[in-house]
């Protein structure tokens, strides 16, 4: 009798612990998801989303949102596969970031001074002076800087700001713009590619702008200068593009070819 009692316990023991595991399981996720959920509309608070289609046909997804919450991430996937609300950054090649990319002095990849760490702004062949979007917490204002390595950067207080690397944009300065653009070796220029920017206005506002539209880098910024134009922009960069031109928020995901990229801005609380 005693060796039937202890056969047939064990499967009731067996079941008992599988119940014991899913009950933790469900109580862990019935908390963990509702957090998961409030962490996400708190960020959605801090940014305005809108879509616009310019007279030249091209399609502008923008994320509007300030300075303070605006944070650069180093990833390696597609930016719609991270947990962030965002845009694809700068140039890269193989993991090694080659635009500028700085928080507070430090490189979001490896020490300052590294190759690929996000400490430099890097050409076809060698590094090269690039326009950089800096926030200047201290001074609380944007400007756009053509600088070849984050220690050219002129803040005035290095352990308040942060910098992104890109293509001067050169917004008003219509005689000169597509020259400076030339020189920084702007890629694809004047072929049909998905775009992304950063343009930033008289309020400090920044808008994160991507299209997914195939366009040349002329078409793209004419239609912001169309579309946003009544914000009294300031300046802007042109950000990695092609396939590299990505988007997430709580309303739209854009993942380019679906490519994986390294590195985005993400808005945070």
């Amino acid at each position: 009798m005693v060796r039937i009692i202890v056969v047939r316990l064990r499967p009731i023991r067996l079941w008992y612990k599988l119940a014991c595991a899913a009950a933790i399981l469900f109580i862990v996720l019935l908390f963990l998801i509702p957090a998961m959920m409030a962490d996400k509309n708190d960020i959605a608070k801090h940014y305005r989303y809108d879509k616009r289609v310019s007279s030249n046909g091209v399609e502008l997804h923008t994320i509007e949102t300030t300075p303070d919450h605006v944070g650069l991430q180093a990833i390696d996937t597609n930016v719609t596969a991270t947990p962030f609300y965002g845009v694809n950054g700068g140039f890269f090649w193989e993991g090694a970031l080659l635009s500028v990319a700085v928080v507070n002095g430090r490189p979001l990849k490896g020490e300052p001074g590294d190759y690929g760490s996000g400490w430099y702004n890097t050409g076809i062949t060698n590094h090269l002076p690039r326009g950089t979007l800096v926030w200047d917490g201290s001074d609380r204002r944007f400007s756009v800087q053509i600088v070849t390595s984050a220690d050219e950067l002129a803040v005035r207080d290095k352990q308040q700001y942060w910098a992104q690397g890109g293509v001067s944009m050169s917004l008003g300065n219509e005689a000169v713009w597509r020259q400076e653009m030339i020189a920084q070796e702007m890629p694809g220029y004047d072929n049909g590619h998905m775009r992304t920017g950063l343009v930033y206005d008289s309020a400090n506002r920044l808008y994160m702008i991507v299209s997914p539209t195939s366009c040349t880098v002329e078409q793209f910024r004419s239609a912001i200068v169309e579309q946003l134009g009544d914000r009294k922009l300031v300046d802007g960069i042109f950000l990695d593009g092609d396939g590299s031109s990505q988007l997430q928020t709580k309303q739209v995901r854009l993942a380019g070819d679906r490519r994986q990229v390294f590195q985005m801005l993400a808005v945070t609380k």
